[in-house]
């Protein structure tokens, strides 16, 4: 099969190694029995290192769909002090790789926060002469994870400096990086997963699978809510019950190859871990009713 199904930590609030609901081998025991074929890395130590790591990813049947890495690619002294903790994801990836190229882990590289953008839709991104430094850091990165045997994927994302379509393109046409497409995170920036994947479908590597419901995102931020307001909020339900044609995107992911990640973000705090648990299992149903 040329397509697994992976879930995802953020799935259960889990942003820090240090304050998760669950641990790992609980959660990766009951995501296999619900027909995953494998995870996310979610936070760098949370699902282990080395041995630990590979053991308890043997133990549940699952492979290491890839992980999360963020660096400031618009500050310079910035991006050049977060290398270390790039290079120390990629050694865990570079542990955790199958023989099977197509599933290898993706370091997933993205920018953190922009607070602007997290507080209001629509807040200025980068300026138009910050992007070929901005882009030849992320040429940088994606060339340090080649050079670890991994490809990399870039993740455009809500409340960051590559949040809309245009900002996508501009990345892609500027460096050689990999593409991430992220169905629900585009879709709440105003895109369109099903175009995406015909006009980025050569450079896109990874795909999460994400439901998102614009009118929860305007209802929020009418209200003066912030991005996190908008996750609490229902801005990604459970998939098909948002407005995400993910029978569309389905479609158009003949011929890829590589991990499909269903991811339905929610809050850091204060998760109800049965109905998490419940969500997941009807993700994977869904899919399955869907041909995967």
């Amino acid at each position: 099969m040329s397509i697994k199904v992976a879930n995802a930590p953020v799935n259960f609030g889990i942003y820090r190694a240090d304050d998760a609901p669950i641990g790992p081998a609980t959660m990766l025991g009951a995501l296999a029995g619900a027909g995953y074929d494998g995870i996310d890395s979610g936070p760098i130590g949370y699902l282990g290192t080395g041995d630990e790591l590979r053991e308890r990813l043997e133990r549940a049947g699952m492979g290491l769909a890839g992980g999360w890495v963020d660096l400031r690619y618009e500050d310079a002294g910035a991006f050049s002090a977060g290398l270390p903790g790039l290079e120390a994801a990629l050694a865990v990836f570079a542990d955790a790789a199958p023989a099977d190229g197509r599933f290898a882990p993706r370091p997933t590289l993205a920018c953190p926060d922009h607070p602007p953008r997290v507080a209001r839709d629509g807040a200025p991104g980068l300026p138009a002469a910050g992007w070929a430094g901005f882009a030849a850091r992320v040429q940088e990165a994606a060339d340090r994870c080649r050079d670890r045997g991994l490809e990399p994927v870039f993740h455009h994302h809500l409340g960051t400096l590559v949040e809309t379509a245009e900002e996508v393109e501009r990345l892609l046409e500027l460096t050689d990086v990999s593409l991430c497409l992220d169905t629900g995170h585009l879709w709440l920036a105003g895109g369109d997963p099903v175009a995406a994947l015909r006009d980025w479908g050569g450079r896109i590597r990874q795909v999460h699978l994400k439901d998102a419901d614009r009118a929860a995102r305007d209802r929020v931020r009418a209200a003066g809510g912030d991005l996190a307001a908008v996750v609490a909020g229902g801005g990604f339900p459970a998939l098909g019950a948002g407005e995400v044609d993910l029978a569309g995107v389905l479609a158009g992911l003949d011929g890829y190859e590589g991990w499909l990640v269903v991811e339905q973000d929610v809050p850091g705090s204060g998760q109800d871990i049965r109905r998490i648990l419940d969500d997941q299992r009807a993700n994977r149903d869904w899919l399955r009713a869907h041909g995967l």
